[in-house]
């Protein structure tokens, strides 16, 4: 799964990749960027320690930097950049909210053109999915009259400049539908305010108005000073640590914006752990025991026994899995368990 990073060009979306990829692309590069970001978690910390770990392997998230459109950019840019968007599970939309020199800030004005612009990109796929649709409808095709009464919905919504996304609550059935057509304003939002600074908290005017931008569509929200955490990125962990001190921030802000990016995929995270490693990994909400060993590996899947769980609350209560288990809190779960978030676990498989 990937999330998207976009917004209008020169709004920090290449330095936020940096700092959370670890990457030093060129911010002024209208290339589309990959990269992996490892996702900060406290609980695989600690659960390294309890296991007293020789090594500890954070969870990643996947990236795509998308470069931004300007306004009155050539049809070919614009179908290039939708294009790509089309293709992640979910849009990370950085905007501006710190002085450049170039002008006003304008974050609801910036939301807006970007809005407008991914809108009107699927209201011409709609438009077109619709006259594919009518004839086979007319014949009998039940998915042909899936699509289509689905599409005579979000077409009015696109016509009024309404993301789909805002157009009410869809069905499993409607959302695969949704996903097969690639509609971009469909897509889950994680808005991010690019602040200056001094604006760390995120508390002026400008980060506030994407704050309450993204309550208003139930999206999620974080700020953060993008060009500062691509610089701590490059720092080593004992002049991160001081430099992150002497800003009274308790973390780098990029851990928030990957917990949020995750949390957005609707993934939940759980722990493998031995003396040679604690290791976090997403999995999707609603995974199986064995699904979620498959994420370990395909043959812990194949050859699924039981899982053995503590959660990770418990391990934190009692301190060790022993006394966790002597407490009664290690369970032995089959292959219809649901896997919980924070749930510490030891596959048992054969092959």
């Amino acid at each position: 799964m990937e999330v998207g990073l976009v917004g209008l060009p020169r709004v920090g979306k290449t330095s936020l990749f940096n700092a959370l990829t670890g990457d030093r692309v060129d911010p002024f590069s209208e290339k589309v960027h990959l990269g992996v970001a490892s996702i900060p978690d406290p609980n695989v910390e600690f659960v390294g320690q309890c296991y007293r770990a020789g090594k500890i392997v954070h969870a990643t998230l996947r990236l795509v930097d998308i470069p931004g459109v300007p306004a009155g950019a050539e049809a070919k840019r614009v179908n290039q950049a939708m294009e790509k968007i089309r293709t992640v599970e979910a849009v990370c939309h950085v905007v501006r909210c710190f002085d450049d020199g170039s002008g006003a800030i304008d974050p609801a004005g910036d939301i807006d053109q970007m809005v407008t612009e991914l809108v009107l990109a699927d209201l011409i796929v709609a438009e077109g999915g619709r006259e594919k649709a009518q004839k086979p409808a007319r014949a009998g095709d039940q998915g042909a009259q899936a699509r289509l009464a689905l599409l005579e919905r979000v077409i009015p919504v696109l016509e009024e400049g309404r993301t789909i996304r805002s157009a009410g609550v869809y069905s499993e059935a409607e959302r695969l539908i949704l996903k097969n057509y690639g509609f971009v304003s469909a897509k889950p939002v994680l808005y991010v305010a690019n602040v200056g600074e001094d604006d760390l908290a995120g508390a002026s005017d400008h980060a506030r108005a994407v704050g309450q931008y993204a309550e208003s569509t139930a999206s999620q929200f974080v700020a953060v000073c993008a060009q500062l955490e691509a610089e701590l990125a490059e720092l080593e962990s004992n002049d991160r640590a001081e430099m992150l001190d002497s800003l009274g921030l308790a973390e780098p802000a990029v851990g928030p914006v990957a917990r949020a990016a995750n949390a957005l995929l609707g993934l939940g995270t759980f722990y493998t752990a031995s003396e040679k490693e604690a290791r976090a990994w997403a999995f999707p909400t609603g995974a199986t025991a064995p699904e979620a060993a498959g994420e370990v590996h395909s043959d812990m899947e194949r050859g699924f026994i039981r899982a053995e769980c503590i959660h990770i609350e418990d391990l934190r209560r009692y301190g060790t899995e022993k006394a966790a288990r002597e407490a009664g809190k290690l369970r032995s779960e089959g292959k219809h368990y649901v896997m919980q978030d924070g749930d510490v676990v030891r596959f048992l498989f054969n092959v």
